[in-house]
């Protein structure tokens, strides 16, 4: 049996690797999000992070298509409950912000999309700076005494407004984030480590980083004179002209050849060894992308091995 992680101080326990629905109604379509979250459960794997807003970006949706999917799923294998659902709100072209009002008819929106009655994990998906701290965290508090919301986490905010947060829910004994959702992976570092990682390790919240493996970057695949067929591919390709990129990529190939791994595996074994790290996020578009995901749950690098690739990726 996999060891599972628990997110912050809310009891619910995952998988250490959460299954991106990014890609779900994007350049994944039904069947085969379906293919990647029976994969992805089959491994053992119970959490699958989403947003209102996935992907509103592709020509024809509107946002909410990758919430549909996964619900659709959920109700054609009767798991529900076994799944760790976290969906985030303030980006839909139609809930825009984090105001009270926003917030709330955003969660609404999510729970029919989703054809659920509660979200499990539910994220402040950028912050909104216009709005007061209290009156984003008086609303969540809502939705969780209302049963809407198992418990609450943010996403992209400053440390400042996060350590605000924290104190105003200490204070008014109200719904406090668990977990917290920065861009993180071996090549970027800067956003996450010092302030913001200071704030979450004080107050035991769980990370969940996203773009964990750099658009793909971290897979390996990308290398000079490749190329690859990927709406990421851009993204991904820009860590190459770097001298940290080229570092990384060949420390990842020599630990995951003393293992015996993919890279993809090893990079994400790194983000999950770090302090706060509960679940890196990555996403796959098939079920032969996913093995080397999951993999991360039975592979522990040393500590020779960690702190290879933490001085290569400095």
């Amino acid at each position: 049996m996999t060891s599972t992680r628990t997110l912050g101080s809310s009891g619910i326990d995952v998988f250490p690797l959460s299954l991106g629905g990014n890609v779900f109604g994007w350049s994944a379509d039904r069947e085969q999000s379906f293919a990647v979250l029976d994969a992805y459960a089959a491994a053992g794997g119970n959490f699958v992070d989403t947003a209102d807003a996935y992907s509103h970006w592709v020509p024809g949706n509107k946002g909410g298509e990758s919430e549909t999917i996964i619900g659709e799923w959920t109700r054609a294998r009767s798991n529900r409950s076994d799944v760790v659902i976290a969906t985030k709100v303030g980006s839909h072209p139609d809930f825009k912000g984090l105001s009270p009002a926003t917030v709330k008819a955003g969660a609404d929106a999510s729970l029919r999309r989703l054809g659920t009655d509660y979200i499990d994990l539910y994220y402040t998906h950028f912050d909104d700076t216009s709005v007061e701290v209290g009156e984003i965290i008086t609303a969540l508090d809502e939705l969780v005494r209302a049963g809407k919301v198992r418990a609450i986490a943010a996403s992209n905010i400053s440390p400042e407004r996060l350590q605000e947060s924290l104190d105003f829910s200490d204070r008014e004994g109200l719904a406090k984030y668990v977990a917290l959702q920065p861009h993180y992976n071996l090549v970027s570092r800067d956003t996450y480590e010092g302030a913001l990682q200071d704030v979450a390790s004080r107050a035991g919240l769980a990370t969940v980083p996203y773009f964990a493996l750099a658009s793909g970057f971290l897979t390996g695949k990308y290398r000079p004179g490749t190329s690859v067929e990927s709406v990421r591919a851009e993204g991904a390709a820009k860590h190459l002209e770097t001298e940290r990129g080229q570092k990384v990529l060949t420390a990842l190939d020599e630990v995951a050849q003393a293992h015996g791994a993919e890279v993809a595996t090893v990079a994400l074994a790194w983000l999950a060894a770090q302090p706060t790290v509960a679940a890196p996020i990555a996403s796959a578009r098939t079920p032969e992308q996913l093995k080397a995901l999951v993999a991360v749950a039975g592979l522990e690098l040393t500590e020779d091995e960690l702190s290879r690739l933490t001085t290569a990726s400095a």
